[in-house]
């Protein structure tokens, strides 16, 4: 049974991304030009043909840039709300979202800052019944033909069980030969997934404190854990998470080499990302 419409959203985007050389000098990695629309102005959309109307924006390099062009994307009627990771040069994924911790309380879409992804993405997303749902892409070895920058090794890739639920979700979580797809850094939150979500971050960050340099699940230090690492502990304490599978309706924009690719994408089939 679906419940209520989840209309709001968390988009993880404190890191500068490094890896687009000079497309970041001034600007955050978010507002980097894909085609018609910045990243995050893709996002945007697809988050507001859902009903979206309340995204909060964890920003840390050039946060007053990302401030100001995020409003200036945002549909009309999306209120848009901004918390500081004051420390985006030293740790990764996790903590950034634990920067937003008073912000996941209730049902949210989390994202990736560095996604692109089309309408039917986010839909698919919408109807989905689990309380922890993870977009995959069962088609992402096609993506990395030719990404020479981005090799397959570095993806999030994913496998399931023998009753269709994540088993494991991560970068080097299993051989990508055998994965049955890859998580793309987007994810649907609701009902009881969000005390789950909330009382594993809770418990690793009380776990950790002083110690952010152990290692924590696949991450060499708690510092630098990716979200799939809470995921994966999540999964390991016997939490459903379920997969929302695609097929290729999205791009990561990591490297040079990843935005031309994206740009020829979105600007050979426009009617599939509007």
């Amino acid at each position: 049974m679906t419940g209520a419409p989840v209309q709001r959203a968390v988009v993880i985007a404190a890191g500068r991304g490094k890896r687009l050389g000079a497309h970041t000098e001034e600007l955050p990695k978010c507002l980097v030009q894909v085609g018609a629309r910045p990243i995050l102005g893709w996002q945007l959309a697809a988050l507001s043909a859902v009903g979206v109307d309340e995204v909060v924006i964890i920003r840390g390099y050039r946060g007053d840039v990302l401030e100001t062009g995020a409003r200036a994307l945002a549909p009309a009627g999306m209120r848009l709300s901004f918390v500081d990771n004051h420390e985006w040069e030293s740790n990764n994924i996790l903590l950034s979202l634990a920067c937003a911790r008073a912000e996941l309380e209730a049902a949210a879409y989390l994202t990736y800052s560095d996604i692109i992804f089309t309408p039917p993405v986010t839909r698919a997303l919408a109807v989905a019944t689990g309380t922890i749902d993870l977009v995959i892409d069962a088609d992402f070895r096609d993506i990395y033909v030719g990404r020479s920058l981005h090799p397959l090794e570095e993806g999030e890739v994913s496998d399931l069980d023998d009753r269709g639920r994540v088993k494991r979700v991560g970068k080097r979580s299993l051989p990508a030969a055998d994965a049955f797809g890859e998580f793309i850094g987007l994810m649907k939150v609701s009902g009881d997934g969000v005390a789950a979500i909330t009382s594993a971050l809770d418990a690793a960050l009380a776990r950790y404190a002083g110690r952010d340099d152990q290692p924590y699940q696949r991450a060499a230090r708690f510092r630098n854990a990716y979200l799939t690492d809470l995921l994966q502990e999540l999964i390991d304490a016997g939490v459903a998470i379920t997969p929302v599978t695609i097929h290729g309706e999205w791009r990561e924009i990591d490297t040079g080499q990843d935005l031309e690719r994206a740009v020829a994408l979105v600007e050979s089939r426009p009617e599939e990302w509007t």
